[in-house]
């Protein structure tokens, strides 16, 4: 088969769509997938940069987090799944090629609404949206969740969801045109943020009630700022560090909010975790998805031989949604 592969780590010429051993057969509750498309994500470009090494028994040189495609072969004890299913989800690498080995508990079925494509923009975004919002914070409708980031793939599956759901978001972004874009999918409250001071605009908008819930895809000086537009008894759940690794805050705000912080990763969970997440998106999300309540967010799609253009495209922070692969 064919997979994108990493010849040597750091910049984006190091890439190449070039033949590598097949997967062996699937083992028990396991599947084979024939992967048609496949979303790309900043851990692959950190991965290639050879900053994100995926967990053991996975390739450090076949990047790839999520896939969509049909199910070419299946093992013992597969019980939902059959030969020629269409299927979307998440592993911890090598997604980003013609065939790829998974377990069944991480294969959910597309909606027949969405093509492969656009199935491919769906699971990590999604998942990790759903799990960061509502699993771990909880997000009620008519509470109000801040967004950082919100015009990026985690960022907008926050916003979709967070509306269908009947909250209420307010979006940072350093682009006016994302935030423009954010308001036609239901952003109650765009907020520029060319720096990190915004904790008084939220109080405002917010009656001086603050955030309910913060999803934080950026870190580093945001993180202070955050817990400053947090509301007493708020949850804020930290996904990405883009801004940076480190921040300096308050302590005594912390305690006196009486807030919780959360710290998360998808990637880095057991295979059990990670079901169960999966589970909760086909329960929740996917009958979303199925009527249209919420939408894949495709920017911009390439030909898996067009990797290294891709890559270079996604740091160029201009897509708006997610970029995808097709094999």
């Amino acid at each position: 088969m064919k997979a994108i592969y990493i010849k040597e780590f750091g910049g984006a010429e190091n890439l190449e769509f070039r033949e590598v051993p097949d997967p062996p057969a699937p083992g028990a509750g396991q599947v084979l997938i024939r992967v048609r498309a496949a979303g790309l994500n900043r851990a692959d470009i950190m991965q290639r940069l050879g900053k994100y090494p995926p967990p053991p028994g996975f390739s450090p040189n076949i990047p790839g987090l999520e896939f969509a495609g049909e199910i070419e072969a299946i093992g013992d004890d597969v019980r939902d799944r059959k030969k020629g299913d269409r299927v979307f989800g998440i592993t911890s690498g090598e997604a980003q090629a013609e065939y790829l080995l998974v377990e069944e508990s991480l294969a959910a079925p597309i909606p027949d609404n969405l093509s492969f494509t656009e199935a491919a923009a769906v699971p990590e975004v999604f998942i990790t949206a759903h799990d960061a919002v509502f699993t771990q914070c909880g997000l009620k409708a008519g509470e109000w969740l801040l967004i950082h980031a919100v015009g990026s793939g985690v960022g907008l599956a926050g916003l979709q969801l967070a509306k269908a759901n009947g909250a209420k978001v307010i979006g940072t972004s350093r682009t006016a045109d994302k935030l423009d874009r954010c308001s036609d999918l239901g952003l109650d409250v765009p907020m520029l943020t060319v720096e990190p001071k915004f904790a008084d605009a939220v109080m405002d908008d917010t009656d001086r009630a603050g955030a309910n819930v913060i999803l934080d895809l950026v870190g580093g000086p945001y993180f202070p700022e955050s817990l400053n537009a947090l509301a007493v008894k708020g949850r804020m759940i930290l996904v990405g560090l883009t801004a940076g690794r480190s921040a300096n805050f308050e302590l005594g705000k912390a305690l006196f909010k009486r807030a919780t912080i959360i710290g998360t990763v998808l990637r880095g969970r057991s295979t059990e975790e990670k079901a169960t997440a999966v589970q909760k998106f086909v329960d929740e999300v996917i009958p979303l998805l199925a009527s249209g309540a919420v939408k894949p967010n495709v920017d911009r799609v390439f030909p898996a031989a067009e990797v290294a253009e891709a890559h270079r495209y996604l740091e160029s922070n201009e897509s708006f949604g997610k970029v995808i692969l097709e094999f």
